[in-house]
């Protein structure tokens, strides 16, 4: 059978059925498949940088996700905790820690992708080229072979040629020999001798020429039908199993983000959770909750009468009576913390120019009578509030030795009430703790006196001792805070009860509207509000809540003494009554207003006219003057 015709044939049935192999359709491309084979190695080794390079990008990622969710976290001790009572913010912290479990999730494919991809890959790698290189080395060994065999063949080829050529000769010289008549018998013997001589070696050369022809084939066709087939269809399985091995990779490839889908479901889920608890309604009622001072809304500011003055010279003794009942139509409670009559004193004289004195028709015809000013002031509502703005924190921080004192002072009073609940309940859950403690301890010394045994029960009064000095500590601060507590609630209560009760008692008789209680006793901001005499008795209830603010402040020092020329009522807010012919101490001299302030003792001082006495300054007193 001819070769050529077999090996077609071969061909033609594996087209036919579709399952050609490398053995018999590249039975000569053994260069092409070498450089193919070393292909798919460069190309696996591409795709596992690939995946390399995705994982740091992933651990990338997931660091760069972790320090953003890090920096937005709470810091502690700090204003942003407090922002984290509000529901966007507690949102907004729980999408923060979903983040930083996404960023965890991202780190879990990166490290999937090393475990199951690229650490299998490269160990794949290694395994593949050591395959590779044996299979080609068996094909270049049977390679090898078929060139020996061919070059044994094309040798003993050569020599048979060359003896053929030789008995040929010696053929030729023999016949050429018997017919020339000259030569001797011995001559033509020796020619013939040496032709046979020469065929016969021609017959050895033409055995040997067949014999290695035959091995040839024989080589030949175990070559291209044996092993070469075999050697390529072993190459053919491991580029088969290469490829396999990058498609398995590449499910793997998927596989890693498929699997941590869910949990990055979670994570997205978690942060629209976040998203849906925020309560627009429950945070604008939290930052009621959080500035509420718990004071009341200032009442309407009165009418100050200033043409009052302007009537003074038609009569003097209508002109008294009209002030004092505008002044007291117009007494006003003043803004939480601050004493009616303290406030008065240390804010202004009072803001009617002075009553002239009895002896003279007008306040210019004594020689020290106060002139009528020149300008309006400003408005009384506008020193409250400057008073209120510049001084009210510091006269605090000298009465309670700082803003963040103990009993949360400083604060308003809802807030104070808070700050006062919150920690009396921290006190409390101390307080259970030491108690459980000292209670477990107890039990521990029963255990220890029935079974000595087990320990020494004198062991334990040490840290009994100290449990129940912290225990006493505790009861005792406890105790202190409920107290600042119930003076809290009181205050907050006689705030509202008076109120209703009011309210009730002028709706019951029928004086005055139920709407009009409220604003007979809110507070004012500028320090004013309408007040009746019949509920003055309550108003004043109210407003010594405060009155023990400015005990503590030190006191003017006195610049002089003074003597009243002229009895003075000092109904007036601000001012302070005198008998006639009474020595006083004062306290702040003239500014042009014609009042001068006095002191009577620690507790009284005011405000009287300036033409109302004869004034005593004391030469070493700064701004000493003399009034004659």
């Amino acid at each position: 059978m001819d070769p050529g015709r077999g090996l077609l044939t071969l061909r033609r049935n594996c087209r036919e059925s579709m399952s050609c192999s490398w053995g018999t359709e590249l039975w000569d491309q053994f260069d092409n498949l070498e450089k193919h084979t070393q292909w798919g190695i460069e190309f696996v080794e591409r795709y596992t940088k690939f995946v390399k390079e995705r994982s740091e990008i992933e651990l990338s990622y997931a660091k760069q996700i972790r320090n953003l969710s890090k920096k937005y976290q709470p810091k502690k001790s700090s204003r942003e905790e407090e922002e984290y009572k509000y529901s966007s913010s507690r949102a907004f912290l729980m999408t923060l820690n979903e983040l930083n479990d996404y960023a965890g999730q991202h780190e879990v494919i990166a490290e999937n992708l090393n475990t199951q991809i690229i650490s299998e890959l490269t160990r794949y790698i290694q395994e593949l080229k050591a395959e590779r290189k044996s299979h080609f080395h068996d094909g270049r060994r049977a390679q090898q072979h078929m060139e020996n065999s061919w070059k044994q063949l094309e040798s003993s080829k050569r020599r048979f040629e060359r003896d053929c050529k030789e008995a040929d000769r010696a053929q030729h010289y023999y016949e050429k020999m018997d017919a020339d008549i000259n030569v001797t018998k011995a001559d033509v013997e020796k020619a013939r001798q040496q032709a046979q001589l020469r065929h016969q070696v021609a017959t050895e050369s033409k055995n040997e020429y067949l014999a290695c022809l035959k091995k040839f084939n024989k080589d030949q066709n175990e070559h291209y039908y044996t092993l070469i087939p075999i050697i390529f269809q072993r190459i053919q399985e491991m580029e088969e199993r290469r490829i396999e091995r990058v498609g398995d990779s590449m499910r793997s490839y998927a596989e890693v983000d498929r699997k941590v889908l869910p949990i990055i479901s979670k994570c997205l889920d978690g942060m629209n959770k976040a998203a849906e608890s925020i309560d627009p309604k429950m945070d604008t009622k939290q930052v009621v909750e959080t500035y509420k001072s718990g004071f009341e809304p200032p009442g309407d500011v009165d009418f100050e009468d200033y043409s009052l003055s302007m009537r003074r010279a038609v009569s003097e003794s209508s002109f008294l009576n009209s002030r004092g009942e505008s002044r007291r139509r117009s007494k006003g409670k003043l803004w939480p913390f601050i004493k009616r009559n303290k406030l008065m004193s240390l804010l202004a004289s009072p803001r009617q120019p002075p009553p002239p004195p009895p002896t003279s028709p007008s306040p210019s015809a004594l020689p020290n009578g106060p002139q009528s000013p020149q300008q309006q002031k400003e408005p009384f509502s506008q020193r409250i509030n400057d008073f209120m703005s510049s001084k009210h924190k510091s006269l605090r921080s000298l009465r309670r030795g700082g803003s963040g004192s103990e009993d949360y002072s400083h604060l308003p009073p809802e807030q104070r009430r808070k700050k006062l609940q919150a920690k009396l309940n921290d006190i409390n859950k101390d307080l259970q703790k030491e108690m459980d403690q000292r209670d477990a301890l107890t039990k521990m010394k029963d255990v220890y006196l029935k079974n000595p045994h087990m320990g020494d029960p004198s062991s334990v009064d040490p840290r009994l001792e100290e449990i129940s000095q912290n225990i006493e500590k505790l009861q005792m601060e406890a105790q202190k805070f409920e107290s600042w507590l119930a003076e809290v609630e009181g205050k907050l209560l006689e705030k509202t009860d008076p109120q209703r009760r009011q309210s009730a008692h002028f709706d019951s008789q029928g004086n005055t509207p139920v709407s009009n209680s409220c604003a007979q006793n809110r507070e004012s901001p500028d320090g004013s509000y309408t007040e009746d005499h019949s509920a003055e008795n309550q108003f004043k209830s109210r407003s010594t809540e405060f009155d023990d603010e400015f005990d503590d402040e030190d006191p003017l020092p006195t610049i002089g003494t003074c003597k009243a020329l002229y009895p003075f009522e000092g109904q007036n807010e601000g001012t302070i009554s005198m008998a006639e012919g009474e020595m006083l101490y004062v306290i702040e001299e003239d500014k042009g207003d014609g009042w001068t302030r006095v002191r009577r003792n620690e507790d009284e001082e005011g405000y009287v006219p300036t033409s109302y006495i004869k004034l005593y300054f004391d030469t070493n007193a700064k701004g000493a003057m003399t009034y004659i």
